[in-house]
């Protein structure tokens, strides 16, 4: 996804070890965008706004103020795509990185072409949201008319039920984004269920069965174990 120059998207990094900083630096440089960098969270605050970011690249550890903390108020005035750096492998941490609203995570160390993907994947996503939800979704077999709410696999329609239905809308409206259990069970269940993770199991394991090839091999519909699920995104 090279930018050209009259639409470069802006990248920050908001990360106080400067040798990761210089390694990320240079990964999205090659990719075309334009970069800036802090080594703190408020600055990076700051900077998200006065520079109209695109996306940022936060560090949980960060030496004035918790991650989780800069994702939660930035989320109070913006949507830009936020994807996590972090020594923290805890699935606790992940969690609370990503129900504060961040994107994505990618635990260090990692490779430059997984870091790319998931830039694209967000600065895709992001683009995509600006110019209105999503109306169609196509993956390999898998065609979803949110519009009609028709949903086929391999030409052939497929019957889901309501909550399935808002399930997989759910997904799609975030694809190749990591949702969180209590993520989905708000969006389909509503906030009185954010503790019925149970649901979620049963009704994707329907899911899978309609639309995956192999439900015990799903290639669409992917576990984030101990997290969440994701919708594979159509790159």
């Amino acid at each position: 996804m090279k930018a050209t120059s009259d639409t470069r998207a802006k990248a920050l990094i908001v990360e106080d070890d400067t040798q990761i900083r210089r390694f990320v630096r240079t990964a999205l440089e090659s990719q075309g965008l334009e970069v800036h960098e802090t080594s703190t969270g408020r600055q990076g605050l700051t900077d998200a706004g006065r520079l109209k970011a695109d996306l940022l690249i936060v560090d949980l550890g960060l030496p004035d103020m918790d991650g989780v903390d800069v994702i939660r108020e930035l989320r109070v005035k913006s949507a830009v795509p936020v994807i996590v750096l972090s020594a923290r492998s805890l699935e606790s941490a992940k969690i609370a990185a990503l129900d504060a609203g961040a994107d994505d995570y990618l635990t260090k160390p990692f490779s430059v072409g997984e870091l790319l993907a998931r830039v694209r994947a967000a600065i895709r996503r992001s683009r995509s949201a600006d110019s209105g939800q999503r109306k169609e979704f196509s993956l390999g077999e898998l065609k979803v008319d949110l519009v009609k709410r028709r949903v086929t696999s391999a030409d052939k329609e497929v019957h889901l039920t309501p909550i399935e239905y808002r399930l997989l809308e759910a997904l799609v409206q975030n694809a190749g984004r990591v949702m969180t259990h209590q993520q989905l069970l708000r969006e389909v269940w509503g906030p009185q269920h954010t503790e019925d993770s149970h649901y979620i199991r049963i009704y994707m394991a329907q899911l899978r069965h309609k639309l995956e090839k192999d439900p015990a091999r799903p290639r669409f519909l992917l576990t984030e174990t101990g997290i969440g699920y994701r919708l594979a995104d159509p790159d």
